[in-house]
Parts: structure tokens; C-alpha cells; sequence
């Protein structure tokens, strides 16, 4: 099998051409190889070399491209060509595991390589030219969608525990079927060895997930054996996350792994913020996760005033999230009244506020608290009118809450 580099840009662009022409005698592997036999969008171009790290770093600054020397100690350095970087690991073999971190010696056998790689699908290489090299019956596997480890699945897990989420994160978007059985096997009584695993690690395996076209499959799977258990708590509401997945695809939104995320926790601010403390996730990820599990109640039939009044109030962002939470729980077929709020959110452009607390002390309220009070009973009334006061009106509306307080 081969891949004809004429129908794959990524593999004769000016950048990439100048990259492995540095290196020599060098291939690309993993995921561009599997994306590129599959016919979708290859992201990122991993390309591996038979010769130690500091001689790939020395060839390529021959040539005039930058380095950074990303993973010196386990082989892998990036190569910026242009606007492009290309991830470059020397083969190698693992020396010492501890299902965390690897002491690796490098090698120039490519079938060393390819024996300490997870998945017989992301264990392909391919050269310049597109030829393939398969050391590990990838391109069967790939071609009737089996997601498996390479050779021995516990020991490939306790090579790297977080082998275990990649297994279900793998199959998610790459598997037909069930699971492997030997792979779900090894997973399952690896389960407790997720806790050794940084939060930001796990988040980013699970976030991937959620990004499939239908991860509640798979979820479902991970459920029943155990392991979502170690990662999320509570009741998780798979079918609200199924629901979600099917209205994004129905509507050609893009598929947003935080929301997901929100539509399988229960509804709590509480829970919300224990998850993303476990998974380290950001404080404006933290954030929006917070705000779509912690807030009231949206009914379908929210006038337009209404609508206008709480985008105001929480933003375009919250509001979309809400609008799409409840319309995930909904029963199916009651989608139009959810989709005409996502249109307001989309087209609303927020109105300024006229006055500020400067008006408000020049109106004769000294400074304290009392300007922020007085300021919020004006804006109120304000949005009450459907934001449609002038800054006269404001005034004068000040000017009536200062004299009857």
C-alpha cells in the first residue's frame, strides 16, 4: 500500500519537503499516516529518524531551521519550518516504566520503534514517496476500524496508564463495533492506576473523547466497567450528552467538548467546580462550566424580552450554553423554540448603559456603597424598558430613585 504524496499537500509542501530533506533518512508516523489512509484532515505531522536527538537537532540548524528542543531526554525536539512545526522523535525502546514516565534508549530499528508504540493503528510509517511500513498489522486494523494495542495489552497500559483512557478515546474515533476484548480487559483492571495521572493529562485525553462524532457509546462502556466512576462523580446524564451530540450534528454546529463535558455532569455548581479542580482545567473553562450547571431554570417559551433581558445580564456565551443544555434535555422534536434564542444570541449586540457612578455622585450621592445600589435600581429600570431610556430618560429616572430614598 501507498499513498500517492500528489493528492496529500501536508507531504509536499515547501516546509515539510525542507524538513525531511535535512534529516534524511527519515518517515512520517503515527497519526498523519493513519489520517491521511483514512482520507481526513491531518493536523499534526510527526516524523521519526534512525539517529539520536542531537544529531537530528544539528542537521536540521545546518540547514537553517529552528529548533526547540521540546523532549531532549526522550528523543524528541521540534522542527519550525515557516509557520509549520513538526514533531521529530529519534526510535527507540523503552529502558524503564512507570505507567507515568519512560527512561528510553534510542535505536535506529524501526520495528523496536514500532513494538513500544500504543495502537497497531498509530504504529505506521510512512516515506516520502508514500510508502507504507506496517509492523504491526495496522492497516488491517485500521481498515475494518479495530482499535488494539500493540502486542500485549497490559503491558502496554502499564507502560503509560493513561493508555486506558486512550483506549476508549481511540475507539471513539477510529473503532467499528465493540471494543477489543483483550484491550477492554487490560483497561478495566487498570482502572485504579488512573489516580497516578495528573488532572491535565486526563482532561485532555477526556475532552478529545467528547469531541467524537458519538462518544456516549463508548462512554457507556467506560461506565459499566468502572472507569468513568474514577474520573467523574455522581450520576452522569449520558443520555442528555447523547441528545447534545445529536443536535450539534442535526444543526451543523461544531462539536465543543466543554459543553459536552457540562451536558454529562449533573446539574451543580458544586459538582462543576470539584470536576474541573480533578482535571486542572483553566479558570475561564472552570468558569463556563460553573456558570451552565448553576444557573436557572430557561423555559422554551422565553419572550423576546425576556431573551434580550438575560443576554444582557449573563452574556451570549452563558446563554448559549444554557439555551443548548435545556434543549439537550428536552424531549426530541422541540427544538424550534431553542433554536430561534440561539439565532437572538447570535445576531444580539448588547446595549451600553448610559449612565455610570460618576453620574450618580454628580447627582449629589456621596461615595460608598450607595452609588452602586442607586446605579443597579436606574439600570434595572432601564432593562425593564427594553434598554430603550436615553441617557436624558436615565438621568431623570436617577434622579426620581435619589429623591425616594
Amino acid at each position: 500500500m501507498r499513498l500517492d504524496p500528489s493528492q496529500h499537500g501536508w507531504m509536499t509542501s515547501l516546509e515539510t519537503l525542507a524538513v525531511m530533506a535535512a534529516l534524511g533518512d527519515a518517515r512520517f508516523v503515527g497519526g498523519a499516516v493513519r489520517n491521511a489512509l483514512l482520507g481526513v484532515p491531518v493536523v499534526d505531522i510527526d516524523i521519526a529518524v534512525p539517529i539520536p536527538p542531537e544529531e537530528t537537532a544539528a542537521r536540521l540548524r545546518a540547514k537553517g531551521i529552528k529548533v526547540v528542543e521540546t523532549g531532549l531526554d526522550h528523543g524528541t525536539i521540534t522542527a519550525i519550518a515557516g509557520v509549520h512545526a513538526f514533531e521529530v522523535t529519534s526510535l527507540r525502546r523503552d529502558l524503564e516504566t512507570d505507567g507515568r514516565r519512560a527512561k528510553v534508549a534510542f535505536t535506529d530499528d524501526w520495528a523496536e520503534d514500532a513494538a513500544r508504540r500504543d495502537f497497531t493503528i498509530n504504529a505506521l510509517y510512512a516515506s516520502l514517496g508514500g510508502e507504507i511500513f506496517d509492523y504491526a498489522t495496522g492497516v488491517e486494523d485500521l481498515a475494518v476500524g479495530r482499535v488494539r494495542f500493540v502486542g500485549d495489552a497490559r503491558t502496554r497500559i502499564a507502560e503509560d496508564h493513561l493508555r486506558v483512557l486512550r483506549l476508549f478515546r481511540f475507539h471513539a474515533w477510529y473503532g467499528k463495533g465493540d471494543l477489543d476484548g483483550e484491550a477492554l480487559r487490560a483497561a478495566a483492571e487498570a482502572k485504579d492506576k488512573l489516580k497516578t495521572l495528573s488532572g491535565e493529562r486526563i482532561a485532555k485525553e477526556l475532552l478529545r473523547l467528547l469531541e467524537a462524532g458519538n462518544p456516549a457509546l463508548v462512554l457507556r462502556v467506560m461506565a459499566a466497567t468502572g472507569i468513568l466512576s474514577e474520573l467523574l462523580p455522581g450520576v452522569l446524564q449520558l443520555g442528555r450528552l447523547e441528545r447534545l451530540t445529536e443536535i450539534e450534528a442535526e444543526n451543523f454546529f461544531p462539536r465543543d467538548g466543554l459543553l459536552r463535558l457540562a451536558a454529562l455532569l449533573p446539574d451543580s455548581a458544586q459538582a462543576a467546580h470539584a470536576v474541573a479542580g480533578a482535571l486542572k482545567l483553566s479558570n475561564a473553562d472552570r468558569v463556563r462550566l460553573e456558570q451552565a450547571l448553576g444557573g436557572d431554570e430557561l423555559p422554551g417559551n422565553l419572550s423576546a424580552l425576556q431573551a434580550r433581558q438575560l443576554l444582557y445580564r449573563i452574556g451570549p456565551g452563558r446563554f448559549r450554553d444554557m439555551v443548548m443544555l435545556h434543549w439537550a434535555a428536552g424531549p426530541k422534536g422541540a427544538g424550534l423554540p431553542w433554536r430561534i434564542l440561539l439565532e437572538m444570541a447570535q445576531s444580539w449586540q448588547r446595549p451600553r448603559f448610559p449612565l455610570t457612578g460618576r453620574d450618580v455622585m454628580a447627582a449629589g450621592v456621596a461615595e460608598g456603597p450607595d452609588v452602586g445600589r442607586v446605579l443597579a435600581q436606574v439600570e434595572d429600570w432601564w432593562i425593564g424598558g427594553d434598554f430603550s431610556a436615553d441617557e436624558n430618560a436615565c438621568r431623570e429616572r436617577l434622579k426620581a430613585v435619589i429623591a425616594d430614598a
